[in-house]
């Protein structure tokens, strides 16, 4: 792996992570960004948090960020059906619909000048959000056994920044939950701005998530586990932690 290129990202990731972003700070993520491997991204980010900077800090990509990536890191892995990284992939997509169907929901109740009970709204709403918090087997499985094995393998930044993504959204899943449960029970207003708050936080920041996950974090992974037999051990410890509800047939 080229160190100089690793050392020439992060300083490039460092920039972006300033907040002073100009047109020309996107060109040249871009073209930087072209032929990159995600691995080196992995590890120019593992290089700024060596440098000092907290992977909270870092895990607030900003729009040109994910930008440059969505221009220069689509990959997509041909892998069997039942491989660890194939069946959190296609977790990702059944998410990301639940996303969908979050925000055209928020759209109808936010539109609703009174509070009418017995809606179907509240019934989809309450829907969406059991099945937003029974994505934890997913996460469960990617922190016990996907994080320990990249970090057994030198790869910390990745790891520490999604792990950290993840104790957030859990209390935004549960905020969201909460906030189900009083529907009808405090003043319609109120509810509607906390509920619409917490439903963009909720559908930015976990697609945003599933983005860094699927075009960084697993072709990482991909990269470095590069044994067959370690894959297949993962497989099994992660038929013991279990599925989601909505989880594909392996």
């Amino acid at each position: 792996m080229n160190q100089e290129k690793i050392k020439q990202l992060a300083r490039l990731l460092k920039k972006l992570n300033s907040g002073q972003i100009t047109e020309e700070l996107k060109q040249e993520a871009k073209e930087f960004l072209s032929d990159l491997n995600p691995a080196e991204l992995s590890m120019a980010e593992q290089e700024l948090i060596k440098a000092g900077l907290k992977p909270e800090d870092l895990r607030h990509l900003c729009s040109a960020h994910i930008e440059m990536l969505q221009g220069g890191l689509r990959q997509k892995s041909e892998l069997p059906a039942g491989h660890m990284i194939d069946t959190l992939q296609k977790e990702h997509e059944i998410i990301l619909s639940f996303l969908d169907k979050l925000e055209a929901v928020n759209q109808k109740i936010q539109a609703m000048e009174t509070f009418k009970s017995g809606g179907k709204e509240w019934t989809e709403l309450k829907h969406i959000t059991e099945h937003l918090i029974g994505a934890e087997p997913h996460h469960q499985r990617e922190e016990q056994i996907l994080f320990p094995e990249l970090e057994k393998r030198g790869v910390f930044g990745p790891p520490q920044v999604m792990l950290q993504e993840h104790e957030e959204l859990r209390k935004h899943k549960h905020e969201l939950e909460r906030l189900g449960q009083e529907i009808g029970m405090r003043d319609f207003n109120d509810f509607k701005k906390q509920l619409n708050a917490n439903v963009k936080f909720l559908i930015f920041n976990l697609r945003d998530h599933i983005f860094k996950e699927n075009n960084i974090l697993y072709p990482t992974a991909l990269e470095v586990i590069s044994e067959h037999e370690a894959w297949h051990a993962m497989k099994e410890k992660a038929d013991k932690i279990g599925y989601c509800c909505f989880t594909p047939k392996r």
